[in-house]
C-alpha cells in the first residue's frame, strides 16, 4: 500500500482555520485550548485541595500567580530551545518571541514557572507547596492533554511519514495570513504531500492515561510529600522521551538527539530519585485562625458548613494558615468541627535516679561550709547529695 493509493476515509482531517474574527477581535484556537486546559486543571485541583483541608477557593489565589509565570516561563523555554532563525538568528524576527498566540510553549518551561508562582502563593496561604503539587498531579496532564489540541488546529507538531489509518492531513498554513491554511487558484485548501503521524495527538492520549494513572495510584496509596506530583513527572516524560524521537519538526540537538529528548531522560531521573527517597504520609490540613466551626448537618462534613454569614451579617473566615494533621485527626475534624489540640511541647523530668552529676556538685555544700543541723553532726557528702536528688526537677529539653 502506497501513500498516493490512500482514500480520504483514511486519514485524520486538519482544521483550515486555526483563528476566527469576532469583530476586531481574533479568536484563536491554539489561546482557546489553553484557557480551557487552565480551567480543567484548577477544577481538579481544587476539588483535591478541598479533600487536603485547603478552604474553598485557594486555588484561585495560587492560579492568579501560577498561571502568569507558567506562561512566561514556557515561552522563555521555547524562545531559547528553538533554532536561532527563527527569533535572533540572521533573518529572525526578534519580537516574535512575544507572539504566543501563534503557538509555541515549553512544557519544561511552564512547570518550572509555574512552581514558582504557585510556591509563591502557597507561602503566602499558609499551605504546604507539597500539598499543592499533589493536588496538581493529575490536573497538570489533563490540560496538556486540552492544550495539545491547539497544535491540531495550528497544523504543527507532527512527525514523519505514515500510512496507517489515522495518518494526519496537514495542511500549508499562510504566512501572509496567520491561521488560515494556504489556498489554490481554485480556492481549495492546499495539504503537504502524504500523511503524518500525529504526535500531538499521541502526547494528548498519553497524558490522559498518565493523569489516571496518578489518581489511581494516589487514591491506592495515598501519596504526600510531593509524590504524586513526583509520579506524574516520571509518567509524562517516558512518553514525552518517544514520542519527541517521532517528530519532524525543526530543534536544537546535543549529539544528534533533540534537545527535548535530553530533557525527558534528565528530568525522569531526577523525579525517580526524589520518588524513591521522600517518605512520609500524605499531609492532611486544619486551618488556623479561624472561629470555631458548628457541628456538621447529618451524613455530611465540616466542608459542607457554610462560614460565609453569621446572625450579624457576613464575615471573613479565611484562615491564617494551617496546620498538618494525621489522616485520623483530620477525620475527626471533618465530623466534629473540633480543632485538634496543639502538640505539647516535650519536657523532660529529672528523677533520682537520672540526676546530672553537676547537679549533685551543685547541690551540696563544701564540706568546710556546711552547718550542723540541731545537734546532730552534718550528714557525709553522698547522703546530702540524696537529699538535694531528691528535689524535682522538671526542665525544658
Amino acid at each position: 500500500m502506497t501513500l498516493a493509493s490512500l482514500s480520504p476515509q483514511a486519514a485524520l482531517p486538519s482544521p483550515t482555520t486555526a483563528v476566527w474574527q469576532l469583530g476586531p477581535v481574533p479568536i484563536r484556537a491554539y489561546a482557546l485550548c489553553i484557557i480551557l486546559g487552565i480551567v480543567l486543571a484548577c477544577w481538579v485541583t481544587e476539588r483535591r485541595l478541598r479533600q487536603r483541608g485547603v478552604a474553598p477557593g485557594a486555588v484561585l489565589d495560587i492560579a492568579v500567580w501560577a498561571v502568569p509565570t507558567g506562561i512566561i516561563g514556557a515561552r522563555i523555554y521555547h524562545v531559547i530551545t528553538s533554532p536561532e532563525k527563527y527569533y535572533f538568528g540572521a533573518g529572525g524576527e526578534p519580537l516574535k518571541a512575544f507572539a504566543i498566540w501563534e503557538g509555541g510553549l515549553g512544557i519544561w518551561g511552564a512547570v518550572a514557572g509555574g512552581a514558582v508562582g504557585a510556591w509563591i502563593a502557597a507561602r503566602q496561604l499558609g499551605i504546604p507547596f507539597a500539598v499543592v503539587a499533589d493536588a496538581l498531579a493529575p490536573g497538570l496532564p489533563l490540560a496538556q492533554a486540552v492544550g495539545r489540541l491547539g497544535n491540531w488546529f495550528n497544523n504543527e507538531l507532527y512527525g514523519g511519514r505514515t500510512t496507517l489509518p489515522w495518518g494526519l492531513e496537514i495542511h500549508k498554513m499562510d504566512p501572509a495570513d496567520p491561521g488560515q491554511a494556504q489556498r489554490d487558484p481554485a480556492g481549495q485548501p492546499v495539504l503537504e504531500p502524504g500523511l503524518y503521524h500525529p504526535t500531538f495527538l499521541y502526547e494528548a492520549l498519553w497524558n490522559v492515561g498518565v493523569a489516571a494513572l496518578v489518581f489511581a495510584l494516589d487514591r491506592r496509596f495515598k501519596l504526600g510529600r510531593g509524590r504524586a506530583f513526583a509520579l506524574y513527572v516520571m509518567g509524562y516524560t517516558v512518553g514525552r522521551f518517544w514520542i519527541e524521537l517521532m517528530r519532524t519538526d525543526e530543534a536544537n540537538e546535543i549529539l544528534g538527539v533533540r534537545l527535548n529528548v535530553w530533557t525527558a531522560a534528565l528530568v525522569f531521573l531526577g523525579a525517580l530519585i526524589y520518588f524513591l527517597r521522600v517518605r512520609g504520609p500524605r499531609e492532611y490540613l486544619i486551618p488556623v485562625g479561624v472561629p470555631a466551626v458548628p457541628a456538621p448537618p447529618a451524613g455530611g462534613d465540616i466542608s459542607q458548613v457554610d462560614l460565609s454569614h453569621t446572625e450579624n451579617g457576613p464575615r471573613a473566615v479565611a484562615p491564617e494558615g494551617y496546620r498538618t494533621v494525621s489522616e485520623e485527626q483530620f477525620q475527626a475534624y471533618r465530623e466534629t468541627g473540633e480543632v485538634p489540640d496543639e502538640p505539647a511541647a516535650e519536657t523532660t523530668t529529672v528523677t533520682d535516679d537520672e540526676t546530672p552529676a553537676d547537679a549533685d556538685d551543685e547541690a551540696a555544700p563544701a564540706d568546710d561550709e556546711a552547718a550542723p543541723v540541731g545537734d546532730e553532726d552534718v550528714p557525709e557528702r553522698d547522703d546530702r547529695a540524696g537529699a538535694a536528688g531528691a528535689r524535682p526537677a522538671d526542665r525544658d529539653s
